[in-house]
């Protein structure tokens, strides 16, 4: 019944493929960018999170934060 239904000359399928593509690779940059803000390849989660999406925003999440300074030590012995 809607196999027949065209628009700009592609199925309604097609349609709904690019639409699921599109909001797929848009939800993968979630995890890449809150690795990305923490001192992490922005490529390589962008690239984990398209195909296990759910374990790489956990893991991005969980991941250590490389931009924070834990030098506090050099700060305390200046106090004199």
């Amino acid at each position: 019944m809607f196999a027949d239904f065209t628009l700009l000359g592609f199925t309604l399928d097609v349609i709904w493929f690019w639409i699921a593509l599109v909001i797929w690779i848009a939800i993968a940059f979630w995890p890449a960018r809150v690795a990305a803000r923490k001192g992490h390849s922005f490529l390589a989660y962008f690239i984990f999170s398209l195909f296990f999406f759910p374990l790489a925003l956990l893991v991005a999440y969980l991941s250590n934060d490389r931009t924070r300074h834990t030098s506090s030590a050099s700060t305390d012995t200046d106090e004199d």
